[in-house]
């Protein structure tokens, strides 16, 4: 897959910003997770966190979310793996119906929304991802209140599904956001 390619798309289908940011920081994520789970193919977990949100459009139906990229990247020529699609519309799952299967659909399912958390901790840590610790996160975890968009039942099925302890998952998580913080703005 090339990269550069699928971000050019992601800029023309895109308007809003923080919706790339956001997909920026789960391909961290995922190629983090990919290490950790010492899965076959870390590219297409890159290419599932990089493009999982593509279709996350205010004239979308919840329902579709997910299911629509597929058909967005053939029209650009794109063709992507079965499994990769399966686990892009897994990751919305409660709306689709697409249940995740693999180690790869669990593992956007779980931290795509753990993205949204860390990215609020450094928000109120001076806008820095060097200012996070595990411990500003998890500190912030049971306030619901705190980043209040953030499915943290879903977030903690990291310890079921994936076999990694919340801790540990949000260590690598975070530390994959930071090592790309100049990218994301934070």
């Amino acid at each position: 897959m090339d990269r550069k390619k699928l971000l050019a798309i992601l800029d023309r289908q895109i308007k809003n910003k923080n919706i790339i940011t956001h997909m920026l920081a789960t391909e961290a994520c995922m190629i983090a997770l990919a290490k950790r789970l010492k899965a076959e193919n870390e590219e297409e977990w890159a290419i599932a966190g990089l493009i999982h949100d593509l279709d996350y459009q205010n004239n979308i139906p919840p329902e579709k979310h997910g299911t629509l990229v597929g058909e967005i990247l053939a029209k650009e020529g794109i063709n992507l793996p079965e499994n990769v699609l399966h686990a892009i519309a897994a990751h919305n799952w409660h709306y689709t119906g697409v249940e995740p299967e693999s180690l790869m659909d669990w593992a956007l399912f779980t931290c795509d929304s753990l993205t949204g958390l860390i990215v609020a901790c450094a928000l109120v840590k001076g806008k820095k991802l060097a200012n996070v610790t595990v411990e500003t996160v998890l500190k912030k975890f049971p306030d619901k209140r705190f980043a209040a968009g953030t499915r943290r039942e879903d977030i903690k099925m990291c310890q079921e599904k994936l076999g990694i302890p919340l801790e540990e998952f949000i260590e690598i998580c975070l530390k994959a956001m930071q090592e790309i913080s100049e990218e994301l703005g934070l």
